[in-house]
């Protein structure tokens, strides 16, 4: 009896440790209050954790504090999973006033540093796909007996979207890519059929093999980055009659919430943009569904954008001048930042 009595103090006393050593450990756990517009991502940036090896392990943590799994809510407390030694990041925390400075080969000589403006979209992530490009042009018309394509300033208008995302510490891919092309400060954009697809894809000719070599490199990236706020934005030049000025307007896929939010929230800051430039003309476009293949086969939510016809002289002007294209870019990318702050 006495050595039962004392092999059972023993057990007890074995696991009263390990329950208080369980108990300490949990408490003493870094926490932290998010903040609005902070993702699981950005908050463990913020930690020094690396968030694409202890993305799980938060969730894990904090599973009864999330919304849908993994969105934090603004204001509440939350714990940061203990750092494996060597696995803490040494990123440093860019904060809204910084000088902080990075460079993109892309956007061309001129334009590839970006100064860091905020962390507002810090661990978003973004893909841009300008339409058309390599053997496809898409829409051909003269200005001044000079030719121009639709891929050319689609593609401009998005390179420039992707520097502003940037400037607001968002991850971006642009799918579309041309290597030398860079953000182009001209009214006539040099036609050239060198575009490739993420990473360094050739483009097909054929239209339908064209789409789903895009949709598979998007599904695939949207894969990589599971777990993250992730949006798709493609750009297009519509072509209609030459008679026809149109605005700008927006498609969602028609079960898709979060696009059609972004849509919307993109189409809104037009509305108010028109009303305070041009206050003496109604703003005609509209954000809807539309039965794409882009819009049902890639995965993100997404906005699928024409920003005007290349064939009306009206149009020509918005497109054509690169203050307007500069201006389009900053009005998708304030779009983008109310959807996800709000």
């Amino acid at each position: 009896m006495n050595l039962r009595f004392k092999a059972y103090r023993v057990f007890l006393f074995f696991i009263i440790v390990c329950f208080h050593q369980l108990v300490v450990g949990q408490d003493s756990l870094v926490t932290v209050t998010a903040k609005k517009g902070d993702g699981i991502y950005s908050l463990l940036r913020k930690q020094g954790v690396n968030p694409y090896k202890y993305f799980d392990k938060f969730v894990a943590l904090n599973q009864t504090n999330l919304r849908d799994s993994v969105h934090l809510y603004a204001g509440r407390i939350y714990k940061i999973p203990p750092v494996v030694k060597n696995d803490a990041i040494t990123e440093v925390v860019v904060e809204n006033k910084s000088t902080a400075v990075v460079s993109h080969e892309i956007f061309g000589e001129k334009y590839k540093d970006t100064k860091i403006q905020s962390e507002r979209l810090k661990g978003n992530i973004y893909y841009l796909i300008s339409g058309h490009g390599g053997p496809d042009p898409g829409t051909v018309t003269k200005y001044k007996n000079k030719l121009l394509a639709e891929d050319e300033y689609a593609y401009d208008v998005t390179l420039r979207l992707a520097k502003e995302l940037i400037s607001h510490s968002a991850t971006v891919y642009m799918i579309v890519r041309d290597e030398n092309d860079g953000i182009r400060n001209k009214r006539l954009l040099t036609v050239d059929h060198d575009e490739l697809v993420y990473p360094k894809k050739k483009i097909p000719l054929n239209q339908m093999k064209r789409l789903k070599q895009r949709t598979e490199v998007v599904n695939a990236l949207y894969q990589k980055h599971k777990g993250a706020y992730r949006r798709l934005i493609v750009t297009h030049v519509d072509s209609r009659s030459k008679g026809e000025n149109i605005d700008v307007f927006f498609y969602h896929h028609k079960k898709s919430k979060n696009g059609q939010k972004l849509a919307e929230r993109i189409h809104q800051v037009f509305k108010r943009k028109y009303k305070k430039y041009q206050p003496n003309r109604a703003y005609n476009g509209t954000f809807s569904e539309r039965n794409l293949y882009l819009v049902n086969y890639t995965l993100p939510p997404m906005a699928y954008i024409e920003i005007g016809n290349l064939q009306n002289k009206k149009d020509q002007k918005r497109i054509l001048y690169p203050v307007n294209r500069q201006a389009l870019a900053e009005w998708i990318a304030q779009g983008v930042l109310d959807d996800y702050e709000n």
